[in-house]
């Protein structure tokens, strides 16, 4: 049966709500409104900032050819000629950045100060926000460890080009061979820069960079004709009627030439250099560590959760959370016969009964079972929600390289329609997280992800920039709005009958509580990964929260913020209020700061009445 899980949550919302303030990145933005005065503002549209928009959006994609590829920002010749460019990995290209978005500050506030409709505020707020974070994270861009296990130069590149680039005919083949020439010298531009920052004692954790060698490792194993890079090209133009097999063979030889005589020497040197510090490493895991990491912390609570919040105030509300969900799941485990170990206990010895045999392969039946899970929460959003996203979503393993320390995640769908949105699952057994494969299919497919990141880049009526989250909103927005579906599950009684898989929604609820202790604990407590282990999480997410210091905190924090403003709706709107609605506000602005977004509901509460 359905679980209300709303009424225990305000005693955190309480604590949360006095520090859920403007970040300061935000200072500029405008006060809410009565109806009448946004009508009025609304017919003050300023053509000059929709212009200067654009094309300082456009400016900014162009700066990232990857970006651009992956957006399909542009068309026609420029389109082709980022489609064969790597971006630099120098810091000459980085400051690029920061210098645009301190002239898009600039240029930014005095829009703001002037005649805006609402729908412009909206954009120049957000793209405010995120050059401001552009900004005030560049001290810091060097605390983030060039070779990590989830987005080091070593793997991204390789992701990128296997799974991003497009293959959709045999000018793309062409491309794919010209940005191919070029990332053995983008890893040793990252390897240049990864060698400056030990020269600054930023190193990473020892455990982290052992992760990193084993990946480098793996990519150097097979000869050049069966790398990777290699194979997928031979695989993805295997059906290309404009690719002749000749053209074919010759596309598959170059590439082989290219793997042998510049990327392959390019992982050996980054292999030598990771060789070389890792005598200088220790076991020691928190951000706090290192020089200025403080400060560093800091910097990315504010980034990742949009709030004022600091680390001891997190760490207490992650710790009322994990009481709270315990309690629940206590009672429920009880029902079901388990009485006995701690929380985690139970829940282990629970999934153990729902685990498939091992022969054979239980992994296409698990990616079967998640793509119906994900079709019937299809069905059951109907009633739910005005928008729905036109573009389709599909279940796929995680593919080898990234497999062993990759956590289950979301990519768009093409824009053109080539791709799909995907729903990535990690599979790495032998025991699989069974109980939980719900409440994971709700947040990173339907309706989480795939609802708000498709919807958003379906969107009529708002600026390209916006409906491709060139300027964002930030992560508590995009993993709040996740984590808030998986609660809805549980409130609109998606459970119903389905015991285990309540528990498994609410172990997962439970988990990112759990991440606001650990994370905190880590980069502010002096916490070990060992520390953060034994509190109930598994090495490889201690290990993604140990290089991504602050991103784990922004799910909790940004579901309690979302809740909270439904609830405020609730109460001022009474039998007025409509849940799909509500959700229309959440979702038809795209990616938002959750300080505007605090405004659009306030602004759609006075629409109401």
């Amino acid at each position: 049966m359905p679980v209300d899980t709303r009424r225990a949550s305000k005693i955190t919302l309480a604590l949360l709500t006095p520090f859920l303030l403007a970040s300061s990145a935000l200072a500029q933005g405008a006060p809410s409104a009565a109806p009448a005065a946004v009508e009025a503002v609304a017919q003050q549209r300023n053509p000059a900032f929709d212009a200067w928009a654009d094309k300082f959006s456009a400016d900014w994609v162009r700066l990232s050819p990857e970006r651009a590829t992956a957006s399909q920002y542009f068309s026609g010749a420029e389109q082709q000629a980022l489609d064969r460019q790597l971006a630099p990995q120098t810091k000459a290209h980085r400051q690029k950045y920061v210098v645009m978005a301190r002239n898009g500050i600039t240029r930014l506030d005095r829009f703001l100060a002037g005649k805006l409709d609402a729908n412009q505020r909206i954009s120049a707020q957000t793209m405010r926000w995120s050059l401001a974070n552009t900004v005030a994270n560049e001290p810091f861009e060097d605390h983030a460890f060039t070779f990590s296990q989830f987005s080091g130069a070593h793997i991204a590149l390789v992701t990128f080009m296997t799974e991003t680039h497009p293959i959709r005919n045999a000018a793309d083949v062409d491309n794919y061979l010209a940005r191919l020439a070029q990332v053995g010298a983008r890893l040793d531009e990252a390897t240049a820069r990864a060698r400056s920052a030990a020269a600054r004692k930023l190193v990473p954790p020892r455990f982290i960079l052992e992760r990193a060698q084993g990946q480098v490792d793996a990519f150097l194993k097979p000869a050049p004709g069966q790398n990777v890079l290699v194979t997928s090209l031979a695989e993805r133009t295997a059906k290309l009627a404009d690719l002749a097999p000749q053209a074919r063979d010759a596309a598959i030889a170059s590439a082989t030439a290219i793997v042998a005589a510049k990327i392959r020497p390019a992982y050996e040197r980054t292999r030598g250099f990771l060789a070389e510090i890792h005598p200088r490493t220790t076991d020691a895991a928190g951000i706090d560590r290192l020089p200025n990491g403080a400060a560093a912390y800091s910097q990315a609570l504010a980034n990742f959760t949009g709030t004022k919040l600091q680390a001891a105030e997190i760490h207490q509300i992650g710790l009322r959370e994990v009481a709270r969900l315990e309690g629940q799941m206590d009672k429920h485990l009880r029902s079901l016969g388990f009485t006995e170990g701690s929380i985690e206990e139970r829940m282990r010895a629970l999934d153990k009964t729902f685990q498939l045999p091992l022969e054979p392969d239980p992994r296409p039946e698990i990616i079967k079972r998640y793509n119906a899970m994900v079709r019937d929460a299809e069905q059951r959003s109907a009633k739910l929600f005005n928008l729905m996203p036109k573009s389709p979503v599909d279940v796929r393993r995680e593919p080898p390289l990234t497999e062993g320390s990759a956590s289950a995640h979301y990519s768009l769908p093409a824009p053109d329609g080539s791709r799909p949105g995907i729903f990535w699952v990690p599979l790495r057994g032998p025991v699989f997280d069974m109980i939980r494969m719900r409440s994971l299919a709700y947040h990173e497919a339907v309706p989480g992800h795939h609802f708000q990141l498709a919807i958003q880049q379906e969107l009529q009526g708002l600026p390209k920039f916006r409906t491709m989250r060139i300027f964002g909103g930030g992560s508590a927005h995009s993993e709040g709005w996740a984590l808030y579906t998986e609660r809805l599950a549980v409130e609109e009684g998606w459970y119903e009958g389905d015991v285990p898989g309540l528990l498994g929604a609410l172990g997962s609820e439970l988990f990112r509580a759990r991440r606001l202790v650990v994370d905190t604990g880590l980069h502010s407590k002096g916490w070990t990964r060992q520390q953060a282990i034994d509190y109930g999480l598994k090495p490889s997410e201690v290990e993604r929260y140990i290089v991504w210091p602050g991103q784990a905190n922004a799910y909790m924090l940004g579901m309690l913020r979302i809740l909270e403003l439904r609830d405020k709706a609730k109460a001022e709107l009474g039998p007025k209020f409509s849940l799909p609605g509500f959700h229309d506000v959440v979702l038809r602005s795209g990616s938002v700061p959750m300080d505007v977004l605090a405004k659009l509901v306030d602004e759609w509460i006075a629409s109401q009445r």
